[in-house]
Parts: C-alpha cells; sequence; structure tokens
C-alpha cells in the first residue's frame, strides 16, 4: 500500500483525473428551446429594431455634451452603450443558434415524412402503372365497340336478307302468310 500512495504522489506518473463538479440545472429542453425561438422571433421583428433604434438613439442623446447639464452615464465614446450592445448579442446570437437547429429538426423530420410520402406515391404510381398495362392487354384480347357494331351490322343485315326472302317466297304462293313477315297490318297485331 505504501508504494501505490507513493507512486500516486511522484511528478513524473500522472495522476487519476479530477472531475470537476459543477451544480446540475435540470432544464426542460423543449421549453428552453420554446423561449429559444419565441426570442429569436422577436429579434427577427420591425417592433424590435425600432425598440432597440430608439433605446440607442436616447441613450446617444442623453449622454452627448450638448444641452441642460444632466447627470450623464456614458460620455462620448459610449464605452458602456457599446458593452450593453455586445451583452445582448453574445446572448441573443446562441439563442438564435438554438432556435434554428430546433427549425432544422423540424425541417428534418418533414423531410423524412415527404420522402416516405414520395417512396408510397412512387410504389402506388408502379403498382397502377402495371394495373394499366395488364388492363391494356385483357382490352386488347376483348372485342371493341366498333367490332361488335360491325358484326351486329353484318347480322342484321343477314337477317333483314333472309326475310326479304322468305317475303319473297310467300309472295309467290308456298306460304299463305305473305303479310305477316314484312309488316304486320293492324288486324294481325289485335290478333295477337
Amino acid at each position: 500500500m505504501a508504494r501505490a500512495d507513493r507512486a500516486s504522489q511522484r511528478l513524473n506518473t500522472p495522476g487519476a483525473r479530477r472531475r470537476l463538479e459543477l451544480p446540475k440545472m435540470n432544464l426542460d429542453r423543449d421549453t428552453f428551446g420554446q423561449f429559444a425561438e419565441g426570442f429569436a422571433r422577436f429579434m427577427g421583428t420591425a417592433r424590435f429594431l425600432a425598440w432597440m433604434s430608439v433605446i440607442v438613439i436616447v441613450w446617444v442623446l442623453w449622454n452627448i455634451p450638448a444641452g441642460p447639464d444632466r447627470p450623464r452615464f456614458d460620455d462620448y465614446p459610449f464605452i458602456f452603450l457599446t458593452l450593453v450592445l455586445s451583452l445582448q448579442a453574445s446572448y441573443a446570437a446562441p439563442l438564435i443558434l438554438l432556435a434554428q437547429n430546433r427549425q432544422e429538426a423540424r425541417d428534418r423530420v418533414g423531410l423524412d415524412a415527404d420522402r416516405e410520402q414520395a417512396a408510397q406515391s412512387r410504389a402506388d404510381m408502379d403498382f397502377l402503372a402495371r394495373e394499366i398495362a395488364s388492363l391494356r392487354n385483357s382490352v386488347g384480347e376483348l372485342a371493341t365497340r366498333d367490332y361488335v357494331r360491325s358484326e351486329l351490322r353484318s347480322e342484321l343485315r343477314t337477317m333483314l336478307a333472309e326475310l326479304d326472302a322468305a317475303a319473297d317466297d310467300s309472295r309467290d304462293g308456298r306460304d299463305g302468310t305473305a303479310g305477316r313477315l314484312s309488316s304486320p297490318s293492324g288486324a294481325d297485331r289485335r290478333e295477337r
């Protein structure tokens, strides 16, 4: 044991690192992020710029040597004004960066969702394209409207030709129903 204590006290061997214990502050990250976004949103408004300009102008007018005698707290080089503006900028920059990082994270989530939606839409379009192609192939094997019409016309012509031939045969006297096939009269209609 004594050797280990002496070895740890030697100057040529590194000692154990001690961690610097800082007090831990439990901040809700979301609440602080919302504060940062609100602050950044406010700093990006015309109202903030107008108020900042008014404050700087009043500060300068109060501290210039012209005018009535009054207590001046920041003489001409306006060092205190420079310090206040630097302090404000040093706090504003990290808060604006935090707000930008949160917005970037939201945008990334939105882009991922858009990518997934685009992939799903692409898959749906590919499926529909395949279905349309198979329907086109099936329709190619089916009868088209013009084909059916032409077939019906030819069948109708054939039937009319047969009816005309039957009517001509009945006029010749073989069949006693001459007028009924071609056009039934009013008396025939009543009988039916």
